[in-house]
């Protein structure tokens, strides 16, 4: 294992022995994170981006926001995917926000964006507005849900995961795999800002995870 820096060598004595990964960061700190999530298609999404860098600022760390709302509403789809390729790129950290949109799981490009950071290497972390399972959420989407040799189906007779998980297991094995978490809301927190789509207090908690596993 090659360690070039204070990431690296605090990742590797934490997670040195995991079979996926071999980290090579390039930079000093501060360390970089890769902030994805359906925040891009929020009427406010600038101010939400602006809002989650400067959070990531003041527990110590640079966010990049995806690069989606950059180009204008002309902005060609290629032109966002290599911007944000190139984001993911200079990452140290992925922090995706895996709250369910448009249905019981979580935006499709969060979710390609962390199989990139995986890919590459990176530890990759979740924090999501929904603590219900993922097959209480396809139940309330897709069901009522019945059993065929003893899992669960939906209404259309399709096999439902069962595994008591967030979401899908590639997802939530993907970010145990690195040595992450998923977190949620604390208790106690504004209702409204919990349940939110960009639910800021569910962020916070996460880079608090973060910040205690690299700081």
């Amino acid at each position: 294992m090659v360690t070039r820096n204070a990431f690296d060598q605090t990742h590797a004595a934490k997670f040195g022995g995991s079979e996926y990964f071999t980290y090579t960061t390039r930079r000093k700190m501060p360390i970089m994170i890769y902030l994805a999530g359906p925040d891009v298609f929020l009427p406010n999404a600038i101010e939400v981006g602006k809002k989650k860098m400067a959070i990531c600022e003041e527990f110590g760390f640079e966010g990049l926001f995806p690069a989606d709302n950059d180009f204008g509403a002309k902005a060609g789809s290629a032109a966002i995917f290599r911007a944000n390729c190139a984001k993911m790129k200079r990452a140290d950290i992925g922090v995706f926000n895996l709250s369910p949109f448009r249905g019981p799981s979580a935006d499709p490009g969060t979710v390609f964006e962390l199989g990139f950071l995986f890919s590459q290497n990176r530890p990759v972390y979740g924090y999501s507005n929904a603590r219900k399972s993922y097959v209480t959420r396809v139940a309330a989407a897709a069901g009522p849900l019945q059993h065929r040799d003893g899992r669960p189906v939906d209404r259309d007779d399709r096999a439902v995961e069962n595994f008591d998980l967030n979401d899908n297991l590639m997802i939530v094995e993907a970010i145990r795999a690195s040595g992450g978490e998923i977190a949620f809301p604390p208790e106690g927190q504004d209702a409204f800002a919990s349940t939110a789509l960009e639910t800021i207090p569910a962020f916070r908690a996460c880079l608090e995870i973060v910040r205690r596993r690299f700081h």
